[in-house]
């Protein structure tokens, strides 16, 4: 194999990485959003679709994420969520990160909600 082949296979993410329209979209057609930040970020706001897990606890909980469907792993901006999907990648599961994490997800004017479905925010 050649040395720039070996590399890409080497260093490739073994998942996708989607912006907040490809994410709604996926989530439309049943991929499960899931939030993996510290429970006082998800209390402050979080998508209104998620499901919560911290990334602490991910390895732990992998029953608890749906393996018959895509997931998408998403935190305050990316870097958290990137290692949650190659968790779940190399699981075998279909994963995707949502880029830029819920900063780009409430950037492009996608909700947030806080506990009780009020207005959510970002901490």
């Amino acid at each position: 194999m050649p040395v720039a082949a070996l590399l890409t296979k080497l260093f490739r993410k073994p998942y996708r990485s989607v912006d907040p329209q490809q994410a709604a979209a996926l989530i439309a057609h049943g991929a499960v959003l899931l939030d993996v930040r510290e429970p006082a970020e998800w209390r402050a706001g979080h998508a209104p679709q998620a499901r919560h897990i911290p990334l602490g606890q991910l390895a732990d909980r992998l029953t608890e994420v749906p393996a018959d469907r895509p997931v998408i792993t998403v935190c305050r901006s990316g870097a958290r969520s990137r290692q949650a999907a190659a968790l779940l990648a190399r699981q075998g599961r279909q994963v995707h990160d949502l880029t830029g994490g819920l900063h780009a997800w409430a950037g492009t004017g996608m909700p947030l909600q806080a506990k009780g479905g009020r207005p959510g925010r970002l901490t």
